[in-house]
């Protein structure tokens, strides 16, 4: 439905994680609490030059953004939205930044459709060949 790009809070270990391309979104999922919007299993890999200032590879991490339009996606949350992580970003400015996507789900009936779309598609390959 809509994507927005939001800031990160990160530790100085993080941003060289990221820097050095050692971050993964795969199982990231963003959430609210008291307000506030997080990222939640966003992983960081330890940065290896550092001694024990290291940083937890799955903590929490707070995004940044306008308080409009937090309230903008905490208004739709109500509707069964879901907001996810797209990609992860190094800006020019050198400010680690995630691109975050509001989505909301198929319904069963859209779900069956697709399948039967695709179903179709396999068998016509099939029969091509």
């Amino acid at each position: 439905m809509d994507k927005y790009i939001a800031g990160l809070v990160l530790k100085g270990t993080e941003i060289k994680s990221v820097r050095e391309g050692k971050a993964s979104i795969t199982e990231a999922f963003c959430f609210f609490e008291k307000g506030e919007l997080w990222v939640k299993g966003l992983q960081i890999t330890e940065y290896t030059n550092a001694s024990y200032y290291n940083h937890e590879p799955l903590r929490n991490r707070k995004l940044l953004l306008h308080n409009r339009e937090l309230k903008k996606i905490g208004n739709a949350m109500d509707d069964n939205i879901t907001i996810v992580p797209l990609t992860l970003f190094i800006n020019k400015g050198g400010w680690a930044k995630l691109e975050i996507a509001v989505a909301k789900g198929k319904k069963l009936y859209d779900k069956r459709d697709t399948i039967k779309k695709r179903e179709l598609q396999r068998t016509l390959g099939r029969k091509i060949k």
